[in-house]
């Protein structure tokens, strides 16, 4: 039995740790950390960032459609969503990059599928790990503490990695199994077995040594913004900043599908990006104030977009290329990639996609985090400048 398969099959920890003890961490390490979000359900990109100066956009939504005397100030073809005025102080501080029209060839309209070629950054192709987990392995080759953090009920194939073992969390002050603690121990005692029984019980060990340093990390952290209503779990992604974590990948998420407006889309669309935005504005406001802005560049992005004629149920259907942002300070703020066109669309009535959105995973991992972004993707991973 190999370690790696037995490892695999068990399913009794919440929370698997490195294989090496925990480093202290330094508060001044200067290395490159992204945060990515994801606006999980499909979130529409064109009531988001909207196209107020093309009739198209009015024609193909006549209800939905959100007029200019309602926008947030952006420029004279867009305005954002009343909701994003945390987002709007980001772009006027010019810490915003907005990349339209990202999408693939042959775009799938299915949650699950559509989750697992952004989370691996390679569609209709199958790859067993995530593209974050993929850059963390070139970033450093060996397993190190804490290269990566997924916090959330359960661990996001973005994350998978070949080499390094993420730490997942929920609630920071609650690590624990979610099995019964005899998982391990019964487990048969000849020479091969043992090994792994006793890799496994290294792994835990590591594991509660991680969750006592994130616990602490909890206990200390006093947030000097404020992230709204819903933060997003990104304070406790401030937190292990601050306390001076190893981390540079670190994985978030909106959870149970929240963007998936297929009905009275208008009020609920605009509360949810309010909660983003703020989450976001508040994060990069609590770093700037501890010091640790210039590190640190978040990614936000879903799985899809909406179709851009409304339905029936005044809300959208599941379409193709979407919006994706990314914020903070070294981020080049600006416009980035062709808004699609919305007079002549696609397949079903799509939007064809303009970008694709490996360029924008290809600018973050070779000009953010300094890894060659054709060792870690396939497809179009050609820098768009934003950050540089």
């Amino acid at each position: 039995m190999r370690r790696r398969s037995l490892l695999q099959g068990l399913t009794g920890l919440t929370l698997l740790g490195p294989l090496v003890g925990v480093r202290a961490g330094n508060r001044d390490d200067p290395a490159p950390i992204l945060v990515v979000l994801e606006m999980s359900g499909g979130n529409d990109g064109l009531n988001t960032v909207v196209p107020y100066a093309d009739d198209n956009y009015y024609r193909l939504r006549p209800t939905l459609g959100i007029q200019k005397s309602s926008l947030l100030e952006l420029d004279d073809q867009f305005g954002f969503n009343p909701g994003l005025q945390g987002m709007q102080a980001l772009w006027q501080r010019d810490e915003l990059a907005l990349i339209h029209g990202c999408g693939y060839d042959n775009p799938t309209f299915s949650h699950f599928n559509a989750m697992a070629y952004w989370h691996t950054g390679a569609p209709h192709q199958g790859n067993e790990y995530g593209w974050m987990g993929r850059v963390a392995d070139q970033m450093v080759a060996q397993r190190r503490e804490n290269m990566l953090i997924n916090v959330g009920t359960s661990q996001s194939l973005a994350v998978k990695s070949a080499v390094h073992t993420p730490v997942v969390f929920d609630d920071p002050m609650r690590f624990q199994r979610s099995g019964s603690t005899q998982m391990i121990d019964p487990l048969p005692t000849p020479d091969l077995v043992r090994s792994n029984r006793d890799f496994l019980l290294a792994v835990d060990a590591s594991a509660q040594a991680s969750s006592a340093r994130i616990r602490q990390a909890w206990s200390d952290y006093r947030p000097q913004a404020d992230y709204g209503v819903v933060p997003m779990d990104l304070p406790k992604v401030a937190a292990c900043i601050d306390a001076g974590l190893p981390t540079q990948l670190y994985h978030v998420s909106v959870r149970n599908n929240a963007f998936d407006t297929h009905v009275q889309q208008a009020a609920l669309h605009r509360r949810l990006l309010s909660y983003v935005s703020d989450a976001v504005h508040g994060f990069l406001t609590d770093l700037k104030a501890m010091g640790h802005d210039r590190r640190v560049v978040v990614m936000l992005h879903s799985e899809f977009g909406r179709r851009p004629k409304e339905n029936a149920n005044l809300g959208t259907d599941h379409g193709s290329a979407n919006l994706m942002l990314v914020a903070g300070t070294p981020v080049a703020g600006g416009h980035y990639g062709a808004s699609p066109s919305l007079e002549g669309l696609g397949e079903g009535d799509n939007l064809s996609y303009t970008t694709d959105f490996r360029r924008v995973y290809g600018t973050i991992i070779s000009d953010w985090l300094g890894v060659p972004a054709e060792r870690v993707l396939s497809g179009d991973h050609s820098s768009l400048g934003f950050l540089g």
